[in-house]
């Protein structure tokens, strides 16, 4: 008897070392254990093999030894797993964590920053930001707000990339001449930051959509270059109660503020009633700009924007900040709503 069991243990792990699985082996060894019993009952006893296949009583209660011990690890196993199921279903699912280890590595100058820290980020990244053009002002503006971590950047343009944009608009590079301006951000932003979402919209931004469309954002940043698209931004943005930054620039000036009438603060309205004349407001194509300051307006429209997601510090809300790159000059003044202004005039009567 002790022979056929050397035999089964030499058997059973020699399948171990050939990768066989434990229920293959298992199997082989319970075949050998029945022919075992088969031959034990059906041999007389008077035959050789009877005696040196050993008592039929000791391998009946070896067997039964065995079907006990399976037994026990089976019902163990299924005590176990139904404590596991009742502790799974006890426990609250633990959430997925904001930040993967490389956006913590990303923004970790942010997050030490005393007025930002872990909130502040986690405010950019569930922050919405709809920018209109991808131009001057827009390219620096788009460029910082995705390299500052904010969660959603829409972009709304028509036009295509020129050469004639390369001088100062930086997003673009000179492969992508032709293309249209939303798509070469789109993959210059997620070229700079792949964590973020950004959503371009190759067409105007007319009444058609405005409104519609700024319902799924949180801010408005204006980088238009018309005085028509201005104006539009301020209605929806009134309309809708959600803050414009404004940027405007002209051959070495630029200009930044917020506004904010749902807040106390006047509208764009309010301090442009009507667009100018033409030949005092002339475009970037007739008056010419320096290269570099659509890089500092649109820089600082980034800046407050960060601010104002992040309640950071004190916005331009109310106030507009002047900067004269020819002269190395800045100034701000401020800014009151006017109670006449036909686009917020009403909000500002209710609030007094």
């Amino acid at each position: 008897m002790g022979w056929i069991l050397f035999l089964a243990l030499v058997l059973w792990l020699a399948g171990g070392q050939f990768g066989v699985s434990r229920r293959a082996r298992g199997a082989v060894v319970l075949g050998a254990y029945l022919c075992l019993l088969a031959l034990l009952f059906a041999l007389p006893e008077t035959h050789p093999m009877r005696a040196a296949l050993g008592p039929r009583a000791a391998w009946l209660m070896l067997g039964g030894v065995a079907v006990l011990v399976l037994a026990y690890r089976q019902g163990l196993g299924a005590l176990r797993a139904r404590a596991g199921a009742t502790e799974a279903a006890a426990t609250p699912d633990t959430p997925a964590p904001l930040f993967s280890e490389a956006e913590l590595e990303r923004y970790a100058r942010h997050i030490v920053l005393r007025e930002l820290g872990g909130p502040g980020q986690k405010a950019l990244k569930e922050a919405r930001v709809l920018v209109i053009g991808a131009g001057g002002l827009g390219s620096p503006a788009l460029l910082y707000l995705a390299a500052a971590g904010v969660g959603r950047i829409g972009v709304i343009d028509a036009d295509t990339v020129s050469a004639s944009n390369l001088q100062r608009q930086v997003i673009h590079r000179d492969a992508d001449i032709g293309l249209p301006k939303v798509q070469s951000a789109q993959a210059a932003l997620l070229a700079l930051n792949p964590h973020i979402e950004v959503r371009p919209y190759q067409r105007p931004f007319d009444d058609s959509i405005a409104a519609e469309l700024l319902a799924e954002y949180d801010i408005l940043l204006d980088g238009s270059d018309n005085f028509e698209t201005r104006y539009l931004a301020n209605r929806v943005a009134v309309a809708a109660g959600k803050p414009l930054v404004s940027g405007a620039l002209s051959q070495w000036e630029g200009q930044v503020s917020i506004f904010d009438p749902a807040r106390g603060a006047p509208c764009y309205q309010c301090l442009f009633p009507k667009a100018p004349a033409p030949e005092l407001a002339p475009s970037c194509a007739m008056a010419g700009v320096l290269a570099p300051l659509p890089g500092v307006v649109g820089a600082m429209m980034a800046v407050e924007t960060v601010k104002r997601i992040t309640g950071a510090g004190a916005t331009l809300t109310g106030e507009m900040l002047i900067y004269d790159a020819l002269w190395g000059e800045t100034r701000k003044i401020a800014l009151t709503p006017r109670a006449d202004c036909p686009c917020c005039g009403a909000s500002q009567k209710d609030r007094s």
